[in-house]
């Protein structure tokens, strides 16, 4: 039996180089991953470089399968980069270039770990592609990204490393992954993305049956958003607030490998899992403690809500009886004050620089349909269907609606946890997401 501190891997074991820090803090490092060896896909940035870097501090070996060679102009960090701060945390690198779309280069940095460290003890498959478009909006070659980097990444990078985690002590794989969760609600606005990231999870229930006893196969997931640099990408500066750091999946993964291999098959929430290790304080993860946290996809609360939520944003469309009666007259209000001021900014340069009809389905108080007309000469704003169709739906809440044009509800990610439904042209869209930011001052 292992004592303690001692590390499992099996090969070239190394002494624990870290403090431990206080459990009231975050969960601390125990020296369990001395000398294992650590492939993560997509460790250049992010989730998996967090992964990486808390591995490091046992004294881990850590393979860096990236693309990024290079600095990318929005995001930081590279494969290099990436190593040299594994090394500063006590562990040791391994760069590799990496596309998990090219099956040479994959079987390239494995034969690279094997060569270098002796074997492989963990894979994490972590790289991943994501567009939130509907199916007429998702371009093919958007739709084989999601496809080849998503599934077919995971499942090659899988194949390649198997040989030499069953030669492994501790043998895991962990897919950054979600629960297999078929409401049609996480299908709906961007199915191309949910099949393709559930295509991950499947090779989870696959594989964990097929090595049964001799690899642990895992998915870990989310409770909430994550702060990433896609992230910020997706939902614009301020998002950050409504986040948690990439620590906190960092710790979870962590908490899985210390696992046996008997400990396979599952679909972990983050949260969950270091409930179960003794963590109460979770604002230590957040990036503002005590700001509300927005939840991440594929999550249901109690059916009941989500049913109620999907109806309210017309998620079933075809549950709806026609209404045949006029709609009530509007009451004054902060949704009928937020189109005053739209109405006030219009000019004939934001007409046609537009160049949309916008249709709004707002439930609530002050509710009801309203139109922002964006094409025909001078702008209009009104109560009611616009006198053209419009190029553009979009179905929330009136709270939503204030907060979406005053600024404090970033539309992207109003769109993302399914405060927002947006029917039409998405291109549109994005041109009053832009018209808004120029209005937020005013609202």
């Amino acid at each position: 039996m292992l004592g303690k501190n001692q590390p499992f891997c099996g090969r070239s074991l190394s002494p624990c180089r870290h403090r431990l820090r206080s459990a009231a803090v975050m969960l601390p490092n125990t020296g369990k991953l001395a000398g294992c060896t650590v492939f993560i896909t997509g460790a250049s940035r992010g989730i998996g470089k967090a992964i990486a870097l808390k591995a490091a501090k046992d004294g881990a070996n850590i393979v860096i399968a990236a693309k990024t060679a290079q600095a990318h102009p929005k995001l930081s960090g590279t494969i290099y980069t990436a190593a040299e701060e594994i090394k500063a945390a006590g562990g040791k690198a391994l760069p590799c270039i990496v596309d998990v779309r090219d099956e040479e280069q994959i079987s390239s940095a494995v034969e690279k770990a094997v060569e270098k460290f002796g074997g492989i003890d963990i894979l994490v498959n972590n790289a991943s592609a994501i567009s939130l478009t509907n199916t007429l909006e998702t371009p093919t070659k958007k739709v084989d990204l999601m496809m080849n980097v998503n599934t077919r990444g995971t499942y090659l990078t899988s194949k390649a490393c198997i040989p030499y985690l069953k030669k492994s002590k501790i043998a895991h794989i962990l897919n950054l992954s979600p629960p297999l969760n078929l409401n049609p609600l996480w299908f709906k606005q961007h199915c191309a993305y949910t099949i393709a990231k559930y295509g991950m999870s499947m090779c989870v229930l696959g594989m964990a049956e097929e090595f049964k006893g001799e690899i642990a196969v895992n998915a870990l997931w989310p409770k909430t958003a994550i702060h990433t640099a896609a992230m910020d990408m997706l939902g614009g500066s301020g998002i950050e607030s409504q986040c948690r750091k990439v620590d906190i999946i960092a710790d979870a993964a962590y908490c899985i490998f210390k696992k046996p291999k008997s400990f396979t098959g599952n679909f972990i929430i983050d949260e969950n899992i270091l409930k179960e290790e003794g963590i109460k304080n979770f604002d230590v993860y957040a990036i503002t403690p005590g700001h509300p946290l927005l939840p991440d996809f594929f999550l249901d609360e109690q059916p009941a809500t989500v049913t109620k939520k999907a109806d309210s944003y017309g998620a079933f469309p075809e549950l709806k009886e026609e209404k045949t009666q006029p709609p009530p007259k509007p009451r004054s209000g902060a949704v009928e004050e937020t189109f005053r001021i739209v109405k006030d900014s219009l000019n004939d340069d934001v007409v046609k620089a537009t160049q949309a009809i916008y249709q709004f389905e707002l439930s609530g108080e002050d509710g009801g349909t309203w139109f922002l007309d964006l094409k025909n000469k001078g702008g209009n704003v009104g109560y009611g269907e616009p006198s053209d169709q419009a190029d553009v739906v979009m179905s929330m809440s009136t709270d939503d609606f204030v907060k979406m044009f005053s600024g404090k509800l970033k539309p992207a990610m109003a769109f993302m946890s399914g405060k927002l439904k947006i029917k039409g042209n998405m291109a549109l869209a994005i041109k009053l997401e832009k018209l808004m930011n120029q209005m937020n001052s005013k609202l």
